[in-house]
This record gives C-alpha cells, sequence and structure tokens, in this order.
C-alpha cells in the first residue's frame, strides 16, 4: 500500500503496513480480504456500545438531515442541551457546568486553563499543578506537561511547563505492600501543599491508561480528596478513559465515592461515533468567571465546539448506558473467572489486577519494563495473526472489550493469550 497517511504513534519505517477495515459490527472488525478480527480494545478504548450500533446510526443520521453544525458562541441546541443535563444527572451533584471541546487532549487543557484561572481571578497567584508518574493526559503541550512521568515526552521538555511529580500507587492482586505505598505518596503531596502556589492535583483515577494500565484503591482517592479540602487546592480527575462504565460504575468519581472539583470526559462519550469532550466544573469555579468584568471570562474554544451530530451520539449512548448498565458490570467477574481458567497460574505472566471492564497483567520478559519492551509488537503480531486485536503497553498485556461481547467472545480473548505465551 502506497499510502500519503501519517500514522499516529508508529514508528513509519519499520511498522508493518496497516490493515485495511472495510466494515464493523458488534466486537468484529472485518477486513478487505474478508478475515474477521476481534477487537478487543474497543479501539483505542471508545468503542463501547461495539462497532456499527444500529441506535447510534439512526441518531447520527437524524441529526444530520436536520443541523450538522452551528458556532457555539451565541447559539446553542437540543443535542447539547440534552447532554449537559443528562451528564449532570448521573454526576455529583457538585459538578454543575458542562464546557464542550472535541477530544480528551483539548478537555485537559480546558481543565488546566480553567483551574490556572480560577485561582487567578480570585486574586492567588499559584502555578503549579500535582501530578503523578506514569501519567498520560494527552498529547498537546499541557496535557504532556501534566503527564511528564511518560517516557515518551522527553523530546518536547524544553517546551512543557513544570509539575510537582509523585509516585502513583500502583496496586495488583496480592500487593501486601500497597498500605506503604499509599502512605507514602500521601505523605510527599501534604508536604508539597505546605506550598501556597499549588493549583490542584491531577489524576487519571483508579486506572492509568496509557501508563501501563495501573490502578489504585477507592481510599487512595477519598484521602486526596480529604487533602485538597485540607489545603483549599482543586481537585482534577481525568476521566477520559475511565468515564462511562469502564471501572465497573458509569464514573469512577462514582465507585470511589470522592467527587473532584473539574472532570474530564471523552472517548466513550460519543459512543466512539465521533470526537467529543466535556470539561465538568463545581458551581464555585463556574461563579469564579461569572462577572461583569468581562477580562474575567474564560477564552477558550474550538471551531467545533459542541458538534449537533456528536451531542445526538452522545445522548443515544448514555441512554443506553442507562438503560442497560448490567452490559458493563458483568464483565469484572468474567475477567476474573478466565483469569482464573486461563492465566493466573501462567509462568510468563504477574501483576494481575482488575477493574470493572479492565483487566491486566504484566508478561515476564528479560528486558526492562515498559512501553519500549519488545515483547510488545511480537505479541501484536500474534494475536492478529490468530484474529485478535490486542495493543499491549510494552509488557502490559490488557483486555478493554465493547460491552456487546459475549461470555464465549471474552473467553476466547483469554484462550488465545495463554496459546500464544505458551508458543513464545
Amino acid at each position: 500500500m502506497n499510502s500519503p497517511i501519517w500514522r499516529p504513534f508508529t514508528q513509519m519505517k519499520t511498522t508493518p503496513e496497516p490493515l485495511k477495515v472495510k466494515r464493523g459490527e458488534g466486537v468484529w472488525l472485518e477486513l478487505e480480504d474478508d478475515r474477521r478480527i476481534l477487537d478487543c480494545i474497543s479501539s483505542w478504548w471508545v468503542t463501547i456500545h461495539g462497532h456499527a450500533h444500529p441506535a447510534l446510526a439512526e441518531a447520527l443520521y437524524q441529526q444530520a438531515l436536520q443541523l450538522e453544525h452551528v458556532i457555539f458562541a451565541g447559539f446553542t441546541h437540543d443535542p447539547a442541551e440534552q447532554l449537559a443535563q443528562k451528564l449532570l444527572a448521573q454526576l455529583p451533584s457538585e459538578l454543575t457546568k458542562v464546557f464542550f471541546s472535541d477530544n480528551g487532549s483539548t478537555a485537559i487543557e480546558v481543565a488546566l486553563k480553567m483551574a490556572y484561572q480560577y485561582w487567578r481571578n480570585l486574586g492567588e497567584d499559584r502555578t503549579r499543578f500535582i501530578t503523578f508518574e506514569g501519567g498520560y493526559h494527552g498529547d498537546t503541550i499541557g496535557a504532556m506537561s501534566i503527564g511528564a512521568g511518560s517516557t515518551w515526552w522527553q523530546k518536547f521538555r524544553d517546551l512543557m511547563f513544570e509539575t510537582a511529580l509523585v509516585p502513583f500507587p500502583e496496586t495488583y492482586e496480592g500487593d501486601a505492600d500497597i498500605d506503604r505505598k499509599e502512605s507514602e505518596v500521601l505523605d510527599a503531596i501534604a508536604q508539597l501543599l505546605q506550598q501556597q502556589n499549588i493549583i490542584g492535583i491531577f489524576i487519571e483515577p483508579l486506572i492509568q491508561g496509557a501508563g501501563g494500565m495501573r490502578m489504585c484503591r477507592p481510599q487512595f482517592l477519598q484521602n486526596l480528596r480529604t487533602l485538597a479540602d485540607q489545603f483549599n487546592v482543586l481537585l482534577i480527575y481525568d476521566e477520559v478513559m475511565t468515564g462511562f462504565g469502564r471501572t465497573g460504575e458509569l464514573f469512577a468519581c462514582l465507585k470511589s465515592a470522592a467527587t473532584p472539583d473539574i472532570i474530564c470526559l471523552s472517548k466513550g462519550l460519543s459512543g466512539g461515533c465521533l470526537p467529543l469532550s466535556v470539561t465538568i466544573a463545581t458551581e464555585a469555579i463556574y461563579q469564579a468567571f461569572y462577572q461583569d468584568d468581562p477580562t474575567q471570562a474564560f477564552y477558550h474554544g474550538h471551531s467545533y465546539t459542541g458538534n449537533p451530530l456528536a451531542c445526538a451520539t452522545g445522548v443515544v449512548s448514555l441512554d443506553l448506558l442507562t438503560e442497560n448498565p448490567q452490559a458493563y458490570q458483568r464483565l469484572e467477574a468474567l475477567h476474573w473467572k478466565f483469569l482464573d481458567r486461563y492465566l493466573l497460574d501462567h509462568s510468563r505472566l504477574k501483576h494481575f489486577r482488575v477493574c470493572g471492564t479492565i483487566a491486566a497483567m504484566e508478561v515476564r520478559t528479560d528486558e526492562e519494563s515498559g512501553y519500549f519492551n519488545a515483547i510488545s509488537p511480537r505479541l501484536r503480531s500474534q494475536f492478529l495473526e490468530a484474529g485478535f486485536l490486542l495493543r499491549p503497553l510494552g509488557d502490559t498485556l490488557y483486555i478493554m472489550p465493547p460491552y456487546c461481547i459475549t461470555e464465549a467472545e471474552l473467553e476466547s480473548i483469554y484462550a488465545v493469550i495463554d496459546r500464544t505465551l505458551n508458543s513464545l
């Protein structure tokens, strides 16, 4: 294939040619050569209801007949209003104002700027965020800055702003050291909060996604909320990945019983149909901008802010989730069932963990653990050859399927992992 496309997260010189997909249905992708691939990772975690869902397709079609787009400054429309109201109805009552943008990175940039200007509008000169090692928040400069613990961003260091970086208290099945890890991290954060320049604490709640599906306990987030209140700083959740059922609850903030001051949502927001995101803030934050002085307004926006097509699919997607929560709530038990049947005793695997719809584990290798571990492309190629889309994050192997997956289809993923590891 002689394509002009420069693909994402890809070393174009050494990577094999991409597979051409002609259609999708449910958990399946059908290739140009008629092979079928089981999408085990929801196509970068967005297609929560599966591919080509008829209700989402119909919503998109009907909205396209009425209004495809309109400027969102000075105008509004029913899909955006309905989606905002439906989101707030499912979130903690403290979160009251919805700011639209168009992808996960922009949702993060909105939160960064909103939090920074919030303190400026109150007359306080705060300049630093507390962030976590291994965090990933997107690929724009601000998002990279608060994800500076990642190895990917070193080439852009001179463009990024500094944050106060602390360890992430990751845990897994059988971890006897988690209490100590959490205590040390909380002590480190408390020390940083003694300073007067902290804007807030920025975290992926319960699960760090691209950093290796590293998981923390709900009580850690509860303790963060306590510290944020004690020292009067903002707590900001990046739920771009964890939102919309991924953790087994509709949102990680509900599962952890710890409400943030700002929450960022994207990926599954539109059901995987179109780019869409929101940044949702408390009334207190909103009121700091709600003034007669025009210079105190939040001057941020995007051409496709509040796009009606994306919002229309978002309304239907959220309805699907709230009408049938069992679709995602059932998956945690199934993950453990098949882990126990196929993988828990496997000599090549360690550090098993499950949170809601997500299962993850580490592959034992002789190389240093991390994203560039050579086991990843090797496994990815073998899984594709067998008909499964799995993309290990270095030596981290994870499963994050669409919620429509059947028990038999999920079991087939675990079976192919077992067979593939046995063949190494």
